[in-house]
């Protein structure tokens, strides 16, 4: 195991095209940080800059202590899981999984051995004599773990790892990841653009955008501080409701017409008077019937226990997350007029409408 160190790590292609902005971060030994954004937010980019497949542009990628920034990729002591599985259609899942150490001159015995004991921590025991065309995706994804195990790295490294499996399939294979990080406490970092595998196996997550890391924390502090409007947008399914927001002297909140809306000025801090803000409510914070905002309902999703309500006030989309019962006794009728807000537990959330920035914490 190993520790990965960023500092004003940058990424620049030919033609002056910026692609990573400056990346500073220290991963502990044996933590699993996972890079989450879109497509085109240098994710990827900054993993392979890691692996070494790509070269860096400015600053220094530290493993266990040692800039690797000239090294070689087989130098670097890490293991690579891709997500289009790269195995050998010709070989059987032991070869498969044995190649890496075979090239490496490593005794029969230590293969064995090697493998047999991955084999055993990813369930494959009973499939090493079988090829890939023979294996299921989850399998196949499996088999590319274990010979990313196999090699004993100081950081394993996730490009996607499942961006190729079912639905049911990614939720059986990220329970595998934990499992496999819980037993090896191997340092890992971990690439996806799904913010559900992020904050269900991050210890800590990076939310990137468009080169420059918005935010840097535990899945928990992410989600409940989101730094900007992006990382608020971004993470949460639904995502943040974000509607612009006038506060008077008075701590009176006006939306953009001019409207006072029944926000509590209590729950309104001092130090936004007089200002132009982004006010943002998770809509599992939400409920009907409650002062807050007026919503014309534009669709209901029925999802079994939970319903989305969405609507619209004014040009702003709002959705709100709450149980079916909660209509049960008065159902919605689209196009029908309702006020929303905050269920009094959680705080509103405030942003910098010129920055996009977390204005408090």
């Amino acid at each position: 195991m190993a520790t990965l160190s960023f500092r004003d790590v940058t990424k620049t292609y030919p033609g002056d095209i910026a692609v990573i902005h400056g990346i500073n971060m220290e991963v502990a030994d044996g933590e699993f940080i996972v890079i989450v954004g879109p497509s085109g937010c240098g994710k990827s980019t900054l993993m392979r800059m890691v692996a070494g497949l790509e070269s860096v542009t400015g600053g220094d990628i530290s493993i266990d202590g040692k800039v690797v920034n000239k090294l070689e990729p087989a130098e670097r002591d890490i293991a690579m899981v891709f997500q289009n599985y790269a195995l050998y259609p010709h070989m059987t899942v032991f070869e498969n999984m044995a190649y890496g150490l075979k090239i490496r001159k490593f005794s029969k015995q230590e293969i064995q051995s090697r493998v047999d004991r991955a084999a055993q921590i990813l369930e494959l025991s009973l499939l090493l004599d079988r090829r890939p065309r023979q294996l299921s995706g989850g399998q196949r994804q499996r088999v590319a773990m274990g010979r990313a195990i196999v090699r004993d790295p100081k950081v394993f490294l996730f490009d996607e790892p499942l961006s190729n499996l079912d639905a049911k399939l990614r939720v059986q294979m990220r329970l595998e990841i934990q499992k496999l990080h819980f037993k090896l406490k191997t340092t890992s970092l971990y690439v996806t653009h799904d913010q559900v595998e992020a904050m269900t196996l991050a210890q800590r997550m990076v939310v990137m955008n468009k080169g420059i890391p918005e935010q840097i924390g535990t899945p928990i502090e992410v989600f409940e501080k989101p730094a900007s409007i992006f990382v608020a947008s971004f993470i949460g399914s639904p995502p943040m409701n974000l509607v612009p927001v006038h506060i008077d002297a008075q701590r009176q909140v006006k939306d953009e017409s001019g409207a006072v809306l029944q926000i509590d000025a209590a729950s309104v801090p001092a130090s936004l008077a007089n200002q132009k803000v982004i006010m943002g409510m998770r809509p599992e914070h939400m409920t009907l019937h409650a002062p807050g905002i007026p919503i014309d309902i534009e669709m209901v999703e029925i999802l079994g226990s939970e319903q989305l309500i969405h609507g619209r006030h004014a040009d702003t989309a709002v959705v709100l997350r709450c149980p079916v019962g909660l209509t049960k006794d008065f159902p919605l009728q689209l196009g029908e007029t309702v006020q929303v807000g905050s269920d009094g537990v959680h705080p509103l959330h405030w942003f910098d409408a010129a920055t996009g920035r977390r204005l408090i914490d």
